[in-house]
């Protein structure tokens, strides 16, 4: 695949900022994991304008990419993502958190379009999503499966017992990636669980393994784009990402993994946003 252009690197920036301000306006209706939906946005940005083989309008198509978001208390991120994409009407995102919203602290798949696997409970992700790539394998299918899954997430056992059985069934159609923003909800992810060095972790397991800026948007789209990094392996994106990217004052602190917010904070941090993106594109000439 050929790079991406000036212009779409632009159109990419805007969709992504568009996404982080729709997540600040769903939390007028409830408190949110912020931290985590903000620093895997551009990737998901990425995956959904420029890699998934997907189409809104037939979500359940047999041969569409399968994209499972294992930290499921990031689903901020997917739901603003999939409303980008045309998966439902932008009038379902402002239902977060109210009573038979769609759009809950966790995904469901059985009530909003584009959700493959109910997630929430951590380390659960990438086993399914082994458990689909195996599927695909047997059934001679050609979709690939994406896991997203983060640095705290990647504590659980369950996650190496996957990594290790990908590695040993040479999954090429599965991927991986740990949006490595260095937090989870208690502090640094070095001091409570130290998961370094994750990319050796992975290929110790048989698997292939680059590590990325996760907020730049031309190595996100390089390494997407090249996946699998060596046939018979399946890969892995460690993408290094800042929690709450975009959002000036929450950058980089735990203490916004879960935003518990006042009111009149929601309108300041729309703005910070919408300061954050012209400075990105005023970046980009």
């Amino acid at each position: 695949m050929s790079d991406l252009t000036k212009n779409e690197i632009i159109q990419l920036t805007q969709r992504a900022y568009k996404c982080r301000e729709n997540i600040l306006k769903m939390m007028r209706f409830g408190e949110a994991h912020i931290g985590g939906a903000f620093s895997s946005l551009d990737i998901m940005t990425v995956l959904y304008n420029k890699i998934l083989n997907h189409d809104p309008k037939n979500p359940k198509w047999e041969d569409r990419d399968r994209f499972i978001l294992s930290a499921g208390h990031k689903c901020m991120a997917l739901y603003a993502t999939l409303e980008n994409q045309g998966y439902f009407k932008e009038e379902v995102l402002w239902t977060y958190n109210t009573f038979n919203t769609r759009v809950p602290m966790h995904p469901d798949e059985k009530v909003l379009p584009g959700i493959e696997f109910p997630t929430g409970s951590l380390g659960h992700g990438l086993p399914v999503g082994q458990g689909m790539a195996h599927a695909g394998k047997l059934d001679k299918k050609c979709y690939r499966v994406f896991v997203m899954l983060g640095d705290g997430e990647s504590a659980e056992g369950s996650v190496w017992e996957a990594v290790m059985s990908a590695g040993h069934h040479k999954l090429d159609n599965l991927v991986a990636i740990v949006d490595r923003n260095g937090l989870q909800v208690n502090g640094r992810t070095k001091d409570i669980m130290n998961s370094d060095p994750m990319a050796d972790k992975y290929k110790a397991f048989g698997w292939e393994a680059r590590t990325i800026n996760g907020h730049n948007l031309e190595e996100i789209y390089d390494a997407l784009s090249n996946v699998p990094f060596k046939p018979g392996k399946p890969s892995a994106i460690i993408a290094n990402t800042i929690k709450a990217k975009g959002l000036c004052f929450a950058e980089d602190k735990y203490e916004f993994h879960h935003w518990h917010f006042k009111d009149s904070e929601v309108d300041d941090a729309i703005t910070k946003v919408e300061e954050s993106c012209r400075e990105e594109l005023c970046k980009l000439g």
